[in-house]
């Protein structure tokens, strides 16, 4: 024999509701997450003369050169270039700027990971160099 339950009509509006809104609800999307380079400061060197650098590492194989020259006022050839070497073994690796005068630019490297410096080359120019290294972060 079946027995009957009284259920109270406010638990009634109740149940309801809550199989209403389950019934409706739609399953999130995730959300898009977009993968971008942000850049670390590794090193920074300034002059107006040529100089070598420190050598630094970079543990990415991605990073970048940014450079800014400004005019001494000196009579005579401007000239300034940017050349890496690889620390360990003191090659050549690339010429990474050569500007004949004032302005300001970025240079992207892509090389295995290691130990680098600059030979920055100038004359007649003031100079700043700024090393930066990449690495992929989701946004």
């Amino acid at each position: 024999m079946f027995q009957r339950i009284r259920i109270p009509a406010t638990w009634l509006g109740f149940i309801a509701a809550s199989l209403a809104m389950c019934g409706c609800q739609t399953a999130a999307k995730p959300a898009h997450k977009q993968s971008v380079m942000a850049w670390r400061p590794v090193a920074s060197w300034s002059g107006h003369d040529s100089q070598q650098t420190d050598s630094f590492n970079m543990d990415t194989g991605q990073w970048r050169i940014k450079w800014e020259t400004s005019d001494q006022a000196a009579p005579g050839a401007k000239k300034f270039q940017v050349i890496v070497h690889s620390t360990i073994s003191g090659r050549f690796v690339s010429v990474a700027v050569d500007h004949p005068s004032t302005g300001s630019g970025v240079s992207y490297m892509a090389e295995d990971p290691r130990e680098f410096f600059l030979d920055v080359e100038s004359s007649g120019l003031d100079w700043k160099v700024a090393v930066e290294e990449g690495s992929v972060v989701e946004q």
